[in-house]
């Protein structure tokens, strides 16, 4: 009975192996040949690489512009950026001042309240009134001394009250004029508490700190207005390239979400190098436009001259998933047995392969594009200039297969 159970041991296992080896031998058979697919390569056959058009080409060197890339915000002159302020507190009693609203140098933009201002008005007609009495003692004391009859001491107590009430004068003067009062057209029937404040320069108003029946300090910024007349651009450039920077070279620039080409000037190039490493450019811009605002951010593009690079045409290099490439022939031409039932047997089809190499491009100009190729890349492949896109599509396709 064990001797039976062991043979039929013996059986079963021989049976599962022999079923295994059979198995694995169909599978091998199934397998079609050449599956592993070699990344980065696509093969045409011959009818196809008629059909595309494939054109080669080689590695070029082109005298194309060197360029900087460069970003950075337009920007105005600290002289066209102005903080309004007054050197005397006082209560804002009026002003129509809004945001984004144009004002012309000159024009009152505000008016303050302070019975400081009456002060300084009636102490100035004050002090008028006893200069013409102080000048007329100071000239009758002259005369007295030149007849020798006064005391020269007398005289120069008469010198000194004169010139000390001048001086007064002149000091009350100026405080008025800072407040923006006429010394000139004062007189006791206009004495007034209020002041006005004009814009100092023309332009757009971009800050309101304040409001009406708001009590300000001396000097507290009341208002910012901007003239965007004159802004320029300010690029931000990398320590490695400021030697290749002059005065008078071309900027391209973009704001950011348009794609209008707008043009500048290389105007001034700072002199300290940043923390980042960064030195600043400012360019001056060739057209005003009154649209564009002081803050905007660009992308722009400093011409530096012309430059001797590895180039090829545009139409040789294709973008994917944000990066750039080129196609080559590859060496190897496969041949693969096919049935083809119009010539009644099986013929011979041959496949072209290309590969795919990944390069970094630099400035296009007049339809070539400079390329920085790979390590050891060999300038004499045969490079595909017509027909890359189509290899693109197909290897594509082949992947989502």
């Amino acid at each position: 009975m064990k001797q039976k159970f062991l043979s039929s041991l013996i059986l079963l296992t021989a049976a599962i192996v022999w079923l295994s080896s059979c198995s694995s031998k169909g599978n091998a058979e199934t397998a079609p040949a050449g599956e592993t697919k070699e990344a980065d390569m696509v093969n045409l056959s011959e009818e196809q690489f008629k059909t595309v058009n494939i054109q080669y080409g080689v590695v070029e060197d082109k005298n194309l512009s060197s360029v900087i890339r460069a970003s950075g915000v337009l920007d105005v002159p600290p002289q066209q950026l102005l903080t309004v302020s007054s050197p005397y507190g006082g209560t804002l009693k009026s002003t129509d001042l809004l945001q984004g609203k144009p004002v012309v140098k000159g024009e009152v933009i505000a008016v303050l309240e302070n019975p400081e201002f009456i002060q300084l008005q009636q102490d100035y007609l004050d002090y008028k009134s006893q200069l013409i009495y102080l000048k007329e003692e100071y000239e009758r004391q002259q005369e007295l001394a030149k007849e020798n009859v006064n005391a020269k001491k007398t005289l120069q107590k008469a010198s000194s009250e004169y010139n000390s009430m001048m001086a007064r004068i002149q000091g009350l003067k100026s405080k008025l004029q800072l407040i923006n009062i006429n010394p000139d057209k004062i007189n006791p029937a206009n004495i007034s508490g209020r002041a006005n404040i004009y814009a100092p320069i023309s332009g757009y108003v971009t800050k309101v700190l304040v409001n009406i029946g708001k009590f300000v300090n001396a000097n507290q910024e009341l208002f910012e207005i901007v003239d965007t007349r004159h802004l320029h651009a300010e690029l931000i450039i990398f320590e490695k390239d400021v030697p290749k920077l002059k005065i008078g070279q071309k900027i391209r620039f973009v704001l950011n979400n348009e794609t209008k080409e707008r043009f500048a000037e290389v105007y001034l190039i700072g002199r300290e190098i940043s923390a980042e490493r960064t030195v600043r450019l400012h360019g001056h811009l060739l057209q005003e436009d009154k649209n564009l605002l002081p803050g905007m951010y660009l992308k722009g593009i400093v011409e530096t001259g012309v430059a001797t690079t590895t180039a090829l045409p545009d139409k040789a290099i294709v973008q994917s998933a944000g990066k750039s490439y080129i196609f080559i022939a590859a060496n190897e031409i496969k041949e693969e047995q096919k049935t083809d039932e119009r010539k009644k047997g099986e013929v011979t089809e041959k496949h072209l392969p290309f590969k795919r190499i990944e390069v970094t491009i630099g400035v296009s100009e007049n339809g070539y594009t400079e390329v920085i190729l790979p390590e050891g890349f060999d300038r004499n492949s045969k490079i595909v200039v017509n027909g890359a896109y189509d290899l693109l599509s197909k290897m594509n396709n082949v992947e989502e297969d």
